[in-house]
This record gives structure tokens, sequence and C-alpha cells, in this order.
């Protein structure tokens, strides 16, 4: 568990310990500058052998957006589920709403995603975070989404 104050990162193996996901839905490999639950960096290094590509579409691989948007969540995830305490059951986060999502520019093999999240407002066990995916510093997709925590 870490404190709300902690500059921190999450390698693929805190990850893998928080988050549910497995391959082919993890889609961050690790999250840095993390500041609590406030804000955080998801990186995913974007590959040509992910399954999505053979059909999305196989002469000109694109990223789907919605995958990009998980990304987001999967990264506001990390920054909740490390600051709780050890769960006695698995936690698991679910949207509760989408709003306000732009694609402008596709995601493509090679490329390496960064998924910035900051916090927009806590209820409970309710969270929402504004997301921007960029590469190479440039803006290509966004959107405000909200998760519940549920113990499952």
């Amino acid at each position: 568990m870490m404190s709300e104050d902690t500059l921190g990162a999450a390698d693929i193996h805190e990850i893998l310990r928080l988050l549910p996901h497995r391959y082919p839905f993890l889609l961050i490999d690790r999250v840095i500058d993390i500041r609590g639950e406030d804000h955080g960096i998801g990186i995913k290094n974007v590959t040509m052998n992910e399954p999505h590509f053979a059909g999305h579409f196989p002469d000109n691989p694109v990223m789907p957006g919605v995958l990009m948007v998980e990304g987001m969540a999967q990264t506001a995830s990390i920054l909740v589920l490390r600051l709780l305490p050890p769960p006695e059951k698995q936690r698991v986060m679910f949207f509760l709403t989408i709003d306000k999502a732009k694609f402008r520019k596709p995601a493509r093999p090679g490329d390496t995603l960064e998924y910035h999240v900051d916090k927009i407002s806590r209820r409970r066990d309710m969270w929402w975070y504004r997301g921007e995916a960029k590469v190479d510093g440039v803006l290509i997709a966004e959107a405000e989404i909200g998760a519940y925590l549920s113990e499952e």
C-alpha cells in the first residue's frame, strides 16, 4: 500500500497483481508519474502481434479507439487499487460512464501510447477521471471516465 503523496510507478508485476485483466485485454505495460489517486501516466507499447490488428484493419493496422479508452481506465484503476489495503476478495473496477470521448489520430504498431489520467472527483467507491492518450506528446484521443469499485 502506498501513501497518497508518494510519487511512484507500477511495473508489470504490480499491474498483474492489482488488475484481473490478462492478455489480450491487459492494455498497459507500466504506470509512471503516479501521484496518489490524483494523477498517473500509463504506458502501452503498441505491437503488430496484437490480435485486434488482424481485423482492424489488415492492410492499415489501427488500434481501436475503445481500447485506448480501456487503457485509460486501466491506468486510473491502478492509481486507485494500489492505495487500498490488501483485499479479502478480488477487487474489480467497472465502468459507470464514458463521456466526451474524442479520437483525433490513430495509434499504430510501433507507437508508444501514454495514457495521462487526472482525477476529477470521488464519491465513496466511485471515481471519475479525465484521460488523454498521447503519442510523442501529440494528443490522439481523450475521454472522461467514471468507474466503481466492486469486490467479487
